[in-house]
């Protein structure tokens, strides 16, 4: 598809409405990296600036997916999720940026809207690598902001909206669930890669014995999902500020803790985990390594701009991922 992203004129008059008409914007910055929506910097005329979050076809580089209806994780975006975890994190005492305005009803664009505070550039991840003195304070931060979110408890598991409009889908146990979702990544990436091809009973034979070693659980507290340094931002005052939380769901904290594990490293330690269930955890890490190739390597089949990227990422996670088994 031909993808065409907003320009200076087309917020004229989102602009004036939220601002007023002595306000104007003078630059407008898209930023890299998203996937799922646009991320926008607008600099107006008096040198303050904010976001704004664009849900649009356009803007989404993933290849549609089938929906899995009690699976939390399958097609987590959009502006509806937005709204309802921000509420949700908001009410748990996580800090995450103001939310000014949210507007689906298409009134500005063709396109679900977000104006958001502005709380930086400055991302945990660059700031743990140049300055980790200054970084212990964000970082223990989030800590407890993850325990606040860890240790907020619901009887079901799923994304929020779900769960209050009685349509979360319990059929299955949660390790079940992300059994049945590895299994599919690995089917998928199987197709692509011939050396999972030649190993797919091998690696099903591991997460069937991972999973054999897992008791059940009828309690969950809130995830964000991928939670990595570089969905931190730190405001000039210090303050670890959390986003991309549209997957934040009530499931098992192990799935949150093997990606803090994974992305966080020497540092993990510093957030003070709850306590964990090694053996969920070992599951849901080796899950997890089967995801990081397979959506690698469907968005590498795309027109994503950092194509190689995705491509690097995946090939070093079929080498963990075979290593395992």
């Amino acid at each position: 598809m031909t993808r065409t992203f907003l320009q200076p004129d087309d917020l004229h008059g989102l602009v004036a409405e939220q601002f007023g008409s002595d306000r104007r914007l003078a630059a407008l910055d898209r930023l890299s990296g998203g996937s799922k929506k646009g991320v926008y910097r607008l600099r107006l005329n008096d040198q303050t600036s904010v976001m704004l979050y664009v849900w649009a076809a356009g803007e989404n580089y993933w290849p549609p997916s089938p929906t899995v209806r009690d699976d939390p994780f399958t097609d987590a975006s959009g502006a509806d999720l937005f709204a309802a975890n921000h509420a949700a994190l908001t009410a748990a005492g996580v800090r995450v940026p103001h939310l000014m305005m949210l507007d689906r009803a298409g009134h500005y664009l063709d396109a679900d809207i977000a104006l958001v505070e502005d709380a930086g550039a400055l991302r945990l991840e660059a700031l743990l690598e140049r300055d980790p003195a200054t970084a212990a304070a964000p970082l223990s931060a989030l800590g407890a902001a993850l325990r606040r979110m860890h240790t907020t408890l619901g009887a079901h598991y799923g994304k929020l909206a779900a769960i209050a409009g009685g349509e979360a889908s319990q059929t299955r146990r949660t390790e079940d669930v992300i059994v049945d979702r590895a299994l599919g990544h690995l089917d998928a990436a199987a197709a692509r890669d011939v050396r999972l091809a030649d190993a797919h009973q091998r690696i099903t034979a591991h997460v069937l014995h991972l999973r054999s070693a897992v008791t059940g659980r009828e309690e969950y507290g809130l995830v964000h999902g991928e939670l990595g340094p570089d969905h931190v931002l730190v405001t000039p005052a210090g303050e670890a500020v959390m986003i991309d939380f549209e997957g934040l769901t009530y499931f098992d904290v192990e799935w949150d803790h093997a990606w803090l594990q994974m992305r966080f490293g020497d540092t993990y330690s510093a957030l003070r985990p709850v306590d964990l269930d090694p053996h969920r955890l070992e599951l849901y890490r080796y899950a997890q390594t089967l995801s990081l190739i397979e959506g690698p390597l469907r968005i590498a089949d795309t027109d994503y701009p950092d194509r190689k990227w995705m491509l690097d990422l995946a090939e070093w996670n079929i080498t963990k991922a075979l290593a395992a088994t």
